[in-house]
């Protein structure tokens, strides 16, 4: 039985443990049953404590979006406040949209939800109404990703640089970083040309430029030139506060620092700020987000009230048992542990593999197995992974089982753009098709526009011949005599004589620098694509080591054609899901399947390696994500080999070593020997990724040579403590790694 106030009347709650419903009873007969009814007492507290500032810790699968969108009704519809006076945001605008049809069927369509959005939504609207004040028109542009890059080419060109000064990828952070401060605006608007000591300063001038004269704003100008208006125009600052009476943040543990300067700026007037979220769902440090933004949250505002969601509706004990033992190894967090009234269900598994193609097939008969035997759907099952190039092995274990899938958020390995481009141009050395002809002929941009194209192909259909014969016949006349269509001929001819001579994973190799398409890659500086023709190569050389006979290029083609087939089924509705674990975050399964689950792989070797202790972290909450999307069943499984990414042998993850061998059970055969390697191996690792006592600003520490110093500052992004030793009178960066500190 508990107890607590409702507005301004008292509620008497009890659960009826047996049906899982909180009943309540209230002499205040306004209070609409459709809006609160079927919450639990965390979640009632949630929805009706309206006022001040407000902290929700709510676990995975314990019904976060409900309790928002019950809260904005009941805001609306019990206290009689404006939907357009209320600002909901959200970290996605499938959310917004999700939220805003909640709402809708709770309070019915007669209400403004345009403030339930996103940051960048809510910022558009705001500039939309006063970036006049900045004289920017009202109908600015905004620039996505690949109009950024189509600037860059053109200031690349202007100052005559290319992909071997720097990448596209690296200018863009550069300029991301530049923009973290306000500072740029005033020279952006003023049309200055910023002082430039150094080639990159010199992009992000030219950048600017380019910005004003097109008017446009890119995803990082969105909140900053919302910011430099409130500061500089306290009138408008003052018309919006006034305007946003209560505040909701949805998923605030992705909350960058701008995002929360926003929204503390905006309740200043009112003081209603409601957060809500899970610091250890926190997976998008890499794009700014600060998980200690919501773990520190109460340290911001005086009166503080947090509730603690914890009860999980979506997984079994024995699932949830497994994600609190991970989880509870990280330090930046707010302490709870979850648990559910589900039936206990069965056993995690762990599977340890002899080989990737193993731990594929093992995948494949599970799902059989539980087809059968509890006449499972296909999208009841869902495979994640932490890098796209793992589903390769997967997708083909599935189609040799006859498995349907498809790639939740993404396409299929041999789908990818990059994959399509080298298959096209080994088939068209093979073939000589129409299809990759087209697909290739301007990948990379070879300058043959489309009349130039349509021109062939009247020549072609004339002659009766293929495109490509066409423009080998043709290619001394006037008007097909193009340096890149002369260039291209002489590529794909070189390359057919070579196809027979080179093995397919050189042939490739050769192509990829040969055709510029390597270069490409390196100059959008697009890490990801790359690694998928590492792997693609890869898998090129795991067939032509296995083989008995030798692998030509005809039957390479031959047995990838069913992974390039484009008429397979469009209905992906009964398909096996297969996604990255940033895609699949908020959404559920019953049976989950994390594969890939080797040490450098997750955690990501290169993550760790940048970024020590905080990726670390930030890795256990996307394998502590993995795990709660499970409802009925989990799997880990990964496998043994060579992992050319990291340049050791394959080992599982050690974040498996972290969990209790009651929680799970082992399967396949793993020797005692690669267990102990690995144990060994892991434990070097873990000893040197801070796992140890950790020190504080302001501690007295005792060095081995330099003796007693004082830690002044603790850099966690580059794992190393500031620290003051007087005997030398000097400031060392001290590594988190470091065995010879000690607390004096």
């Amino acid at each position: 039985m508990a107890s607590f106030q409702v507005a301004s009347f008292q509620v008497e709650t009890f659960y009826d443990y047996t049906q899982n419903l909180l009943i309540f009873a209230s002499c205040n007969t306004s209070l609409t049953i459709m809006i609160l009814d079927g919450l639990n007492e965390q979640q009632l507290q949630a929805v009706t404590e309206t006022e001040g500032y407000i902290r929700v810790i709510a676990g995975a699968g314990s019904g976060k979006t409900r309790s928002l969108a019950s809260r904005f009704a009941y805001i609306v519809n019990e206290l009689g406040i404006n939907a357009a006076n209320i600002l909901c945001v959200t970290f996605t605008n499938k959310a917004a949209l999700e939220m805003r049809n909640r709402v809708k069927k709770m309070i019915g369509n007669d209400y403004d939800l345009s403030y339930i959005t996103t940051y960048h939504g809510f910022c558009v609207r705001a500039l939309r109404e006063d970036i006049h004040k900045v004289q920017y028109p009202r109908n600015f542009i905004i620039l996505d990703t690949e109009d950024q890059k189509a600037i860059l080419r053109d200031v690349f060109e202007e100052l005559k640089l290319d992909s071997k000064n720097f990448t596209f990828k690296q200018v863009l952070n550069y300029i991301a970083n530049q923009k973290y401060l306000l500072d740029y605006i005033p020279t952006l608007l003023a049309g200055e040309e910023r002082a430039s000591t150094n080639d990159l300063e010199k992009i992000f001038s030219k950048y600017l430029e380019k910005q004003l004269r097109n008017y446009a704003l890119d995803f990082d100008d969105l909140i900053n030139f919302t910011l430099y208006i409130y500061l500089n125009y306290p009138e408008v600052l003052e018309k919006w506060q006034q305007r946003m009476h209560y505040i909701q943040v949805d998923e605030m543990q992705d909350s960058s620092e701008e995002q929360y300067r926003l929204v503390k700026l905006l309740s200043n007037q009112h003081e209603n700020l409601f957060v809500v979220g899970d610091p250890d769902q926190t997976i998008y440090e890499w794009r700014g987000a600060r998980p200690e933004i919501l773990v520190h949250f109460d340290a911001d505002f005086k009166g503080v009230q947090t509730i603690i969601m914890n009860q999980n509706y979506r997984s079994t004990p024995k699932i949830l048992d497994l994600s609190n033992n991970i989880i509870k190894n990280n330090t930046l967090r707010v302490q709870k542990d979850m648990f559910t009234l589900n039936p206990e269900g069965v056993d995690v598994v762990h599977f340890h593999a002899q080989s990737e193609f193993e731990e594929g097939l093992w995948i494949a008969n599970e799902i059989k197995r539980l087809r059968k035997e509890e006449n499972a759907a296909l999208s009841d099952f869902a495979i994640l992974y932490r890098a796209n190039y793992i589903s390769r092995n997967i997708e083909q274990s599935l189609i040799q089982a006859s498995i349907p899938y498809t790639i939740f958020g993404g396409i299929r390995f041999f789908e990818r753009k990059e994959i399509k481009d080298v298959l096209s141009y080994l088939r068209l050395m093979e073939s000589g098709d129409n299809l990759s002809f087209l697909r290739v002929i301007n990948s990379p941009t070879r300058g043959l526009g489309k009349k130039y194209l349509e021109q062939l192909k009247e020549t072609a259909a004339l002659q009766r011949v293929s495109y490509l014969e066409a423009l080998e016949f043709n290619i001394e006349r006037p008007e097909f005599a193009r340096p890149g269509a002369v260039e291209f001929v002489q590529l794909i001819q070189a390359f057919r004589r070579k196809k027979n001579e080179l093995r397919v994973s050189d042939l490739v190799k050769e192509l990829l620098d040969a055709s510029g398409l390597t270069d490409v890659l390196r100059r959008d500086g697009d890490a990801e694509r790359l690694e998928n023709i590492v792997e693609l190569v890869n898998s090129i050389i795991v067939l032509e080591n296995t083989d008995k006979e030798p692998l030509t290029l005809q039957r390479y083609l031959q047995e990838i054609a069913l992974y390039t087939d484009m008429d397979m089924e469009k209905v992906e509705n009964n398909k096996v899901k297969l996604m990255t674990i940033h895609i699949a975050k908020g959404l559920e399964f019953p049976h989950v399947f994390l594969c890939g689950f080797s040490d450098g792989v997750l955690p990501n070797a290169t993550s760790v390696k940048e970024r020590g202790l905080r990726a670390i972290e930030e890795e256990r909450r996307l394998t502590y994500v993995a795990v709660t999307r499970a409802e009925k069943s989990f799997y880990m499984t990964e496998s043994e080999g060579f992992n050319a990414r990291t340049g050791l042998n394959k080992m599982p993850s050690r974040f498996i070593f972290e969990i209790s061998e009651k929680l799970y059970v082992r399967k396949g055969v793993m020797k005692p020997e690669v267990l102990k390697e690995a144990r060994e191996q892991l434990n070097i690792k873990i000893n040197g990724s801070g796992f140890h006592e950790r020190f504080q600003v302001g501690d007295l520490v005792q060095h081995p040579i330099w003796e007693t110093g004082k830690i002044i500052a603790v850099n966690e992004n580059r794992g190393e403590y500031q620290i003051e030793f007087p005997k030398i009178n000097k400031i060392k960066p001290i590594v988190f790694t470091f065995k010879g500190l000690s607390l004096v």
